[in-house]
């Protein structure tokens, strides 16, 4: 970076397992500048997690979909207009660094007026024309995981090179301690829901599952779901062969997420939250690419159908069984 800046605006919109990828590229860059004021600018829904989870000095939110279903009526203009004037008493004439690569957050660093707007380069960016919208692209190695590549992007604004560190410790909460006896003897704990429908194991497949690793491993199996998944997690665990867990926040999930004896999920954010809290984790992969998109620090435990039929329906729970016993055993699975 060409200047020491007094302010740096983060644009990481979305989603939970995004924004836990993009925590350790915040902190490079606040131990490389210590005295600048950092802000994130991040969908309404994650404002907590991320005041809680990034060394940030201030959090801006939007609210993109419920501004789209309003199709910039009055209301929405003027709560558009307000962002950008804070946006721009934050940023103006300083630095934005977007880890996102789309057109609405390329968009929203131009609103803010810096200056100096850090973006991936052509190969990188997700969608090409918001590209045009950074004038500090930098080149990051497309065949290594992206929080490596937002810790290039990090880098190329002026942080320092280093091993991306998280720090999670404040996320967790039980504020009635009603979720600590679900947690007894670190259960093996599967998050079978997904934003993408192609990304779902499936119910038969998690409760043949559950069958087998409790038998082999002498635990048990505590399934969480999200919003609009309580049907899915219960027929899972129909039949007793796993226990449903009560519905949980973000803070109540890294809560169980953390006393886990192993978290079993596909490509979704509890799966990458649940390895930032260092917990030991089975990642199933289908249509993603565990290299560019898996727990990171634990690739070796996703079992993955991406090298061949990119679907999750060909997974075998014999495998995925394997890989949790190895995993609750502290052991690499190669």
């Amino acid at each position: 970076m060409s200047s020491f800046p007094r302010s740096i605006l983060v644009l990481r919109l979305s989603a939970l397992g995004d924004i836990i990828h993009a925590v350790p590229a915040v902190n490079a860059l606040r131990e490389a500048f210590p005295d600048s004021k950092i802000g994130w600018l991040v969908e309404a829904p994650y404002a907590e997690l991320t005041a809680l989870v990034a060394p940030v000095d201030a959090v801006f939110t939007v609210s993109t979909k419920r501004w789209r279903r309003a199709k910039l009526g009055g209301e929405t203009r003027g709560e558009i207009a307000a962002l950008g004037r804070r946006l721009q008493r934050f940023a103006w004439g300083q630095v934005s660094i977007d880890f996102q690569g789309l057109m609405k957050s390329g968009v929203f660093a131009v609103m803010s007026g810096a200056s100096r707007r850090y973006c991936f380069s052509w190969s990188a960016i997700r969608e090409k024309p918001a590209r045009l919208l950074g004038n500090r692209p930098v080149e990051v190695d497309t065949a290594r995981h992206v929080v490596e590549w937002n810790m290039e992007l990090a880098r190329g604004a002026g942080a320092r090179a280093g091993e991306p560190q998280f720090d999670l410790s404040r996320l967790p909460h039980d504020p009635g301690g009603s979720l600590a006896p679900l947690t007894d003897g670190r259960p093996i704990v599967f998050f079978p829901g997904a934003g993408r429908p192609e990304k779902l194991w499936g119910a038969e497949r998690f409760r043949a599952l559950a069958r087998e690793v409790s038998l082999a491993s002498g635990r048990r199996v505590l399934v969480l779901w999200g919003p609009g998944e309580e049907s899915l997690a219960r027929e899972i665990a129909a039949g007793g062969v796993a226990e449903l867990a009560p519905p949980t926040d973000l803070r109540e999930l890294a809560f169980v997420l953390g006393r886990a004896g192993c978290v079993v999920a596909g490509d979704t954010g509890p799966l990458h939250l649940a390895a930032a809290l260092d917990v030991p984790v089975v990642g199933l992969f289908g249509p993603t690419n565990p290299a560019r998109n898996g727990p990171w620090g634990q690739l070796d435990r996703c079992v993955e159908s991406w090298t061949t039929t990119r679907r999750m329906d060909t997974i075998e729970v014999g495998a995925v069984r394997d890989t949790v016993v190895r995993s609750l055993a502290g052991l690499s699975v190669r």
